[in-house]
């Protein structure tokens, strides 16, 4: 099976991982590289193209370190916003820089290029302040213009690399999603046929040739993503996996249960369950900055495994449930927005030979399809996604084992009533937050000082996007009478409308 691979280059901003997960569902696999790569880890087997992509918001980048010898790759190249006019730069167009906000603009055609290929003479695009060219040189020939800008599009003449200033992976049910299947089948080749089932299969392959007979060690924190990986190593290497599961006092409620269940009714894995509660709330105690609390969690999960692992003898791999999102989060080729458990406050030495991640190049969505392609029930597979700290990072301030029962209560509330709602499956994620926040209110008839808690409930494709959902008013009020009446030390619930970005889906 043909498996052309398209990287795409990222000079920071929300688009490159936006256009990665476009592509994917295009069928194209794809990876995200930072800008600064070397030339050599860009030139990888069986790549058919590339995308330089990026945004007005390019934080600290220096183009002086993107190698300018791809170009002369030979494969196609395809600049997108700031990457387009990087690469007229390059080439010697003059260029400006647009400040404003985003706005969609009539482009109109100009030319037979392949690129545009299959779309009316005038269709609209959607730009974002940045870069752009002020004139093209003779090398260049235009393929679009808009009136607002100039130059909407080109290629350079002699040679298969393009530039768009606007984004066509933020009009893909439209024009974009013909302009993309052009530079992807008909420029670069590519076959269309990555699946989920072709990316499961070879990940297992791989797994089971790289690990053999050798131990595996594998941390379950309860969420989709541990799950997964967990299931995914079982198939490859069986009882030669030992799943860990730590019960850190930060789970959701009658989550440690179907931990449990799973591992050891539906897929016969090795589980050892270790009861650490008092262990990691007396290391929280008094911590109030999310980042030490990120980095105090995930160390001590590092140290729990070390002492299973020295009770069990040799374990050679410890596995994790990065994903993507961690990864390019965590600051690949774009500045930290946030430290996760899976890939920030591991120690420098470990007592494991390395680290194994088997969903780290998959988005959130994707690794739910992986679940079902392995086999994981539907309940399972769908359930909320759940961060490795777990309710440490959902409690404001100082964790305490209060705090974690109170949450935990108003957390199952909530999560019950957008079930009986029948929005469990149109919400991507949504749960309760404790804030640090006290206020006065009426209980039992009288005064008093409790908690308020944030309901937080999101709409997304990819996770690095997310509108807040709109939830009706009466499941809220629902949720609100419930959680204040029945959850002791909470008097106030209010809901967050705050999409991602600004906010992270996360409140920390």
């Amino acid at each position: 099976m043909s498996r052309q691979k398209i990287i795409i280059i990222d000079f920071g901003g929300p688009f490159s991982r936006n256009l990665a997960g476009k592509l994917r569902e295009l069928g194209i696999y794809c990876e995200v590289k930072p800008y600064s790569s070397k030339l050599e880890s860009l030139k990888q087997e069986n790549t058919a193209g590339y995308i330089i992509s990026g945004g007005a918001d390019i934080g600290s980048a220096d183009p002086a370190l993107f190698d300018t010898g791809l170009f002369e790759l030979g494969l196609p190249v395809l600049g997108l916003g700031f990457g387009a006019g990087f690469i007229a730069k390059h080439f010697g167009a003059e260029v400006f820089t647009e400040e404003g906000d985003m706005s969609e603009k009539q482009i109109n055609k100009k030319g037979s290029a392949d690129l545009l290929e299959g779309l009316n003479t005038s269709f609209i695009g959607k730009f974002f302040p940045g870069m752009h060219a002020a004139a093209l040189p003779p090398a260049f020939e235009p393929l679009a213009l808009c009136e607002d800008i100039g130059i909407a599009a080109y290629k350079l003449a002699d040679r298969n690399i393009f530039g768009l200033f606007f984004h066509p992976e933020a009009r893909m049910e439209e024009e974009g999603r013909v302009i993309l299947k052009n530079f992807l089948f008909k420029i670069c080749g590519c076959s269309g046929d990555w699946s989920m089932e072709d990316y499961v299969e070879k990940t297992i392959a791989e797994l089971k040739a790289k690990i053999g007979d050798k131990k595996v060690l594998c941390g379950l924190s309860g969420g989709v993503d541990s799950t997964v990986a967990a299931v995914m190593v079982h198939k490859a290497v069986g009882k030669n996996l030992t799943c860990v599961f730590i019960d850190h006092g930060l789970l959701r409620k009658n989550e440690a249960d179907a931990v449990e269940d799973l591992c050891r009714g539906e897929f016969d894995i090795n589980l050892i369950k270790v009861d650490a509660q008092e262990r990691f709330l007396s290391k929280l105690a008094g911590v109030e900055d999310p980042e030490k609390k990120r980095k105090i969690i995930g160390e001590e999960f590092i140290r729990a495994f070390e002492d299973v692992a020295r009770e069990i003898g040799s374990v050679n791999y410890l596995v994790q449930g990065t994903i993507y999102p961690d990864i390019i989060e965590s600051g690949v080729g774009a500045a930290v927005i946030k430290s996760h458990h899976n890939v920030g406050g591991l120690p420098d030495v470990l007592d494991f030979d390395e680290i194994i991640e088997p969903l780290r190049l998959l988005f959130k969505d994707e690794v739910r399809k992986a679940g079902l392609v392995l086999g994981i029930d539907e309940g399972l597979v769908y359930r909320q996604p759940f961060p490795g700290p777990g309710l440490g990072v959902r409690i404001i301030g100082e964790v305490t084992k209060e705090k974690a029962d109170i949450l935990r209560e108003a957390d199952a509330i909530f999560r019950e009533e957008i079930a009986a709602a029948g929005l469990d499956r149109s919400i991507n994620q949504y749960f309760a937050v404790l804030t640090n926040l006290r206020s006065v209110g009426v209980k039992n008839a009288a005064r008093s000082y409790d908690y308020t808690v944030g309901l937080r409930g999101v709409v997304t494709t990819d996770f690095m996007n997310a509108e807040f959902a709109r939830i009706p008013y009466d499941v809220l009020e629902k949720v609100s009478s419930r959680i204040t009446s029945e959850v002791e030390g909470v008097n106030r619930v209010v809901y967050d409308v705050t999409s991602k970005p600004p906010a992270t889906i996360e409140w920390e």
